[in-house]
């Protein structure tokens, strides 16, 4: 049902024959009477924001950063996890999808770089020792 205030036209002054909307219309009218409020109803919309967590990598990359920085691939993935928190701060979620996919990309490489690189480290002095034995 429309709650703005309409004319309505009666079938000899609009030469038109009526159509079921006008006569609904019209029906609803004498049956429920003019409008109480002249004034068009207003509407308020309000969007919620659907509260995704959307991961932003921030502490995987501070560790992989500190800890296994194998060629700065630590640091690299943190300043993509700082660019995905801004992005995801400013509202644009596909950027900051983006941004965090390619830290995690970045970590995961950090993180199996520096474990083969620790593991190597404690391996190889063991071997050599080994051999001159």
């Amino acid at each position: 049902m429309n709650h703005t205030v309409q004319t309505f036209f009666t079938p000899a002054s609009t030469d038109c024959p009526l159509n079921y909307e006008m006569l609904k219309e019209e029906h609803e009218v004498a049956t429920l009477g003019e409008p109480h409020n002249p004034a068009p109803p207003t509407s308020t919309m309000i969007h919620i924001r659907s509260e995704t967590s959307l991961p932003d990598h921030v502490v995987w990359s501070l560790f992989n950063t500190l800890f296994m920085n194998s060629c700065c691939l630590g640091f690299i993935a943190f300043a993509y996890s700082v660019k995905s928190r801004d992005r995801k701060m400013v509202g644009d979620l596909t950027g900051a999808q983006a941004y965090a996919s390619t830290a995690k990309c970045l970590n995961i490489w950090a993180m199996i770089l520096g474990i083969i690189m620790t593991i190597l480290l404690i391996i190889i002095p063991i071997l050599i020792l080994q051999a001159y034995q």
